[in-house]
Order: structure tokens, then C-alpha cells, then sequence
């Protein structure tokens, strides 16, 4: 697992953008303002980018490279066509795969189940219907929360702009692998639910 996953709170900016195909995010350190991780989407086929401008968006296909600023891999991210519920799959910086994300077929604010490996479920990722609030959970103890941070009523109102804040718990020991999952499920969170 990469060092830069190791530390407990991160801030998660999307880029702005009016008429944008892509998700790109930067990842930064709260304590230092430094960007430590960007998200990109650098393999996006062209008809994939038509349909990212119509009601089709959600169901079309991603492949998201988490990088350090200086291009060490992290993470990245793959979705097929997703025609109802989305199957995600997780992949460490060796590009060996390390679980994945099974949308919840009925839930109120969006859920995700959290696969190891093996496919075996290793935490619940939960939201609130009436407020930006996640939480992944294994056995009703809390590992880590996203939440979102309002960022001003014009540009909200103006651009698809998101910002959010991950805060991991401290009872999620530095190497435990699951960090690399909770940080690929923010982006899934704006990818498969918010969009």
C-alpha cells in the first residue's frame, strides 16, 4: 500500500468545470494544503465522453488512476457499463486487484457493500438521504466518514464541482488494506450515486 494513503484525514476537490467529461480530483493534506494524490480519468473514449453529456452518464464505463503528484501509481479504479446496479473493482498500485464495491439494490441516500479480494464483504458504506453524510461500518463500528463541504451557492449552483472531506478512523491501523478501498470509494460515491 502507498505511504500516501497511510495518514487519517484527506480533502477531496473535484476540478470545475461547465462542460466537463472527465472526473478529475486532487486529494489534498488539510494540515498542509499540499496535494498529495490526483485523480484522473486519462483513457476516456470519445463515445464514452458523448454520453457523459446525456442521461446515459450514469451508466457508462470509468477507468480512474489515482497517482502521486509526481505519477506514482496508487490506485485506480474500473467500471464496465453498469445498466442497474454497479459492480466497481479496486486494484493496488501493482495493478493486483483488492476488492471492489457491489451497489445495494434498495437503499435511502445510496449504499455500497465493500469487497475484499475474495469478494467477501468486509464493511457496509451507508449514506443519509437528507444530508451528504457516508459512513463505512463493519459490524456498527465506524472506520471512516466522507462528508461533503459546501464550497458557496454560485458555485454550486454554476458548475458540478464537488468537495469533500474523508476522515479515517483511528482504529484502522496505517497498512490495513481496506484504506485503499475507502479512498477509491470517494470517488465512486460523486461516480455512481451523486451524478
Amino acid at each position: 500500500m502507498h505511504p500516501a494513503l497511510q495518514q487519517n484525514l484527506f480533502l477531496v476537490k473535484e476540478h470545475v468545470g461547465f462542460f466537463k467529461a472527465a472526473n478529475n480530483f486532487d486529494v489534498y493534506d488539510p494540515a498542509t494544503g499540499e496535494v498529495i494524490l490526483e485523480c484522473r480519468e486519462p483513457h476516456l473514449g470519445m463515445f464514452t465522453k458523448m454520453l457523459r453529456f446525456t442521461d446515459y452518464k450514469r451508466m457508462t464505463p470509468f477507468d480512474i488512476r489515482v497517482t502521486t503528484p509526481e505519477g506514482e501509481d496508487v490506485l485506480s479504479i474500473r467500471r464496465g457499463v453498469s445498466f442497474w446496479l454497479s459492480k466497481v473493482s479496486v486494484f493496488d498500485e501493482e495493478d493486483d486487484r483488492v476488492g471492489g464495491f457491489k451497489q445495494k439494490f434498495f437503499s435511502i441516500g445510496g449504499a455500497f457493500q465493500v469487497l475484499g479480494a475474495d469478494d467477501q464483504p468486509l464493511c457496509d458504506l451507508k449514506g443519509k438521504w437528507t444530508a451528504w453524510d457516508y459512513k463505512f461500518e463493519n459490524n456498527g463500528v465506524e472506520l471512516a466518514r466522507v462528508t461533503r463541504k459546501w464550497s458557496g451557492l454560485g458555485k454550486e449552483l454554476f458548475t458540478s464541482a464537488d468537495n469533500y472531506v474523508l476522515s479515517i478512523n483511528d482504529n484502522v491501523p496505517p497498512e490495513n488494506p481496506v484504506r485503499i478501498l475507502i479512498m477509491a470509494a470517494v470517488f465512486c460515491i460523486d461516480m455512481v450515486l451523486k451524478e
